[in-house]
């Protein structure tokens, strides 16, 4: 199959164990409302965790086209239409399977996405990579053409079963989201993390119990730290110098950001034991603050809290 390389890593990237992107904004829109996908089709259906084991069995009957997509990124919008569009064309030859890679992250890691758009073909319940980020719509149809031809080669030439739409339960509408929070959520939309902090600073000040916006605050200051950082660089000065502190930090944040919040917590915890006064008080409250950006009930929160308690004491 025709594959292209790697795009950069997307602003926002939520693969790893944190979805930090579930503090950014709202849940994603839903099918036909503005900012979601069209609405899907017979030949284009919306799969999540939960039904994802039904388009891979169907795969043994005709070939699954799977799209990871994000709200956030035109680019994979676009060519989830594309895809919709190239399946309407071929009348139920395939099926074309959007998934929301920041609402289900397993199913992101299954393939080993590392980027929206990812479009992964499923041939009787095997895996088989088309390309991700930008493609051009001719160059598509040129890959889809190869994948039919390799189902007919293996024998599989069913057709997808067209489906009632009228079926489908409608989703609830979203609450929306409190003033200043809604203003914290358009600022990261558009970049401009002083305004989100600023907003969500100002919730603080008058409900000082905003859990939502605490948590809002600390990944705008992990999204600041880690703008424009780069990971093999950082980890080079931190393994050069395990006693320089802000190298090690740096290190911790962009673990947390891409998902590797064990090993941030255990960098951070091992630095706080051999630190001392004001560089030990400054890991530590970075600790405290990542540990808002994972979640106080998340128990790797709690095994690292416990293990800077005895670090502390």
């Amino acid at each position: 199959m025709s594959q292209q390389s790697p795009q950069p890593r997307p602003r926002l990237d939520v693969r790893g164990a944190v979805d930090l992107s579930a503090l950014a904004r709202p849940a994603t829109p839903p099918p036909g409302a503005p900012g979601g996908l069209p609405v899907a089709t017979s030949w284009v259906r919306d799969v999540d965790q939960s039904t994802f084991g039904d388009v891979v069995q169907a795969s043994t009957q005709h070939p699954v086209v799977v799209a990871l997509w994000a709200s956030w990124s035109e680019v994979s919008q676009q060519v989830v239409a594309d895809l919709a569009a190239l399946a309407d064309e071929d009348g139920g030859r395939w099926l074309l399977a959007r998934v929301d890679a920041e609402a289900n992250p397993q199913v992101a890691a299954a393939f080993q996405a590392q980027s929206v758009p990812t479009v992964v073909a499923v041939l009787a319940g095997q895996p088989l990579p088309l390309f991700q980020g930008a493609y051009p719509r001719e160059q598509v149809r040129a890959v889809l053409d190869q994948l039919l031809a390799a189902a007919e080669a293996n024998g599989i030439t069913g057709r997808v079963a067209p489906a009632d739409a009228t079926a489908a339960p409608q989703p609830e509408p979203e609450p929306a989201l409190p003033p200043l929070h809604q203003a914290a959520y358009d600022a990261i939309e558009r970049d401009d993390l002083p305004a989100a902090r600023q907003a969500y600073e100002q919730a603080l000040r008058e409900n000082p119990r905003d859990d939502l916006a605490r948590a809002g605050l600390a990944q705008v200051g992990l999204m600041e730290r880690t703008a424009g950082l780069d990971l093999r660089t950082v980890r080079e000065a931190a393994a050069a110098d395990p006693a320089d502190v802000d190298a090690q930090l740096a290190v911790a944040d962009l673990d947390v950001y891409g998902g590797a919040v064990e090993d941030a917590f255990a960098r951070l915890v091992d630095v706080v034991r051999r630190t001392r006064g004001d560089e030990r008080e400054r890991v530590r409250q970075r600790l405290v603050e990542l540990f808002e950006v994972v979640g106080p009930e998340d128990p790797r929160v709690a095994a690292a809290r416990r293990a800077l308690a005895s670090a502390l004491y």
